[in-house]
């Protein structure tokens, strides 16, 4: 029969020993890691990663990281080193080994291998007197005291703890090479993230017609210029074409609540006169960001003051950025 259990207790637990673990290896950040740093930045070669068990799971994760940071790197499992490859490490290249104790079979094997291919190696390693540790050219100090778990034997605040200590690394390789947004970018082109960062509004607006009226145009010309392009509204412009204003489905709503009478109304009587607008060189992220703020749902997008489009949230929502 299983023993009953606080669940929350347990859960909030096992977050606070982790969460203390990782505090604690805060004081390990010294001139040690520092030169680690150091070295990946001169290195002319890749970050090969290793680990057995949990901890090439973490390196894996590790490896991603750093890649997309701009900091080459590449996984190789510790069993199958042993067993041809270990090929895959160059001449200039670096290797990170990642082993909570430093002391496993597999790992005593591989690191005299790894010695004679002349590269540095890194130990990220909770004990730094063990066989890793003292073999080790750099060392990332990822102690831990006990696991999470009850029987302290499943890798849980050490991969953790590991985890943490390999995002501190990248961090600090992305701040020392300058790497921004235009460089993350170009490393991440798919997806919300990347399009937060690249997709601006010229990419969207000529998707949709026009919808446009002149400020003197009829109630019903209006009703059919925002019915036609389906946006939900339509801009207003004076003979120059210079943006007076927008008339939205909810400006319709509200004049047929005031006006019993529509004869005679004009585009400009229930326009709402300046509104919110966007030039299309900016981000969409930018556009979302002011629709949120001025919770409206479309913007017209403006080019000296003349409308060229319209950008709608519906088109946001699209694109993945909400």
């Amino acid at each position: 029969m299983k023993l009953v259990k606080n669940i929350q207790s347990t859960a909030k637990k096992v977050l606070e020993e982790e969460a203390n673990a990782i505090l604690k290896i805060v004081a390990s950040i010294d001139s040690s890691f520092e030169s680690c740093v150091n070295h990946l930045l001169k290195a002319k070669g890749r970050l090969v990663i290793t680990g057995i068990g949990k901890s090439a799971i973490i390196a894996q994760k590790i490896v991603a990281t750093l890649n997309s940071t701009g900091t080459p790197a590449l996984f190789m499992h510790a069993a199958d080193a042993i067993h041809g490859d270990l090929g895959m490490i160059q001449t200039e290249d670096t290797v990170m080994c990642i082993s909570k104790s430093g002391d496993t079979p597999e790992i005593k094997i591989l690191i005299p291998l790894i010695k004679r291919t002349g590269v540095k190696l890194i130990a990220m390693v909770s004990n730094t007197s063990s066989y890793l540790g003292k073999n080790a050219d750099f060392i990332l100090h990822a102690y831990t005291e006990k696991e999470a778990d009850i029987l302290n034997l499943a890798p849980t605040t050490s991969t953790t703890v590991a985890l943490a200590l390999g995002d501190a690394l990248a961090v600090c390789l992305l701040e020392c090479r300058g790497f921004n947004s235009d460089d993350f970018a170009k490393y991440h082109p798919g997806g919300a993230l990347g399009k937060r960062l690249y997709l601006k509004v010229s990419d969207i607006y000529p998707n949709h017609g026009l919808p446009l009226v002149s400020e003197n145009a009829s109630i019903k010309e209006a009703f059919l210029e925002i019915s036609s392009k389906r946006l939900g509204a339509t801009a207003v412009v004076n003979q120059d074409n210079d943006l007076l204003g927008i008339i939205t489905d909810g400006d319709v709503r509200r004049m047929l609540n005031v006006h019993d009478n529509l004869v005679g109304l004009t585009a400009k009587d229930i326009m709402t006169a300046k509104p919110k607008s966007i030039n299309a060189d900016a981000f969409a992220v930018e556009a979302l960001q002011l629709m949120q703020e001025k919770s409206i749902t479309q913007l017209v997008v403006v080019e000296n003051n003349k409308p060229i489009g319209f950008v709608h949230l519906h088109d946001l929502l699209k694109e993945g950025l909400v």
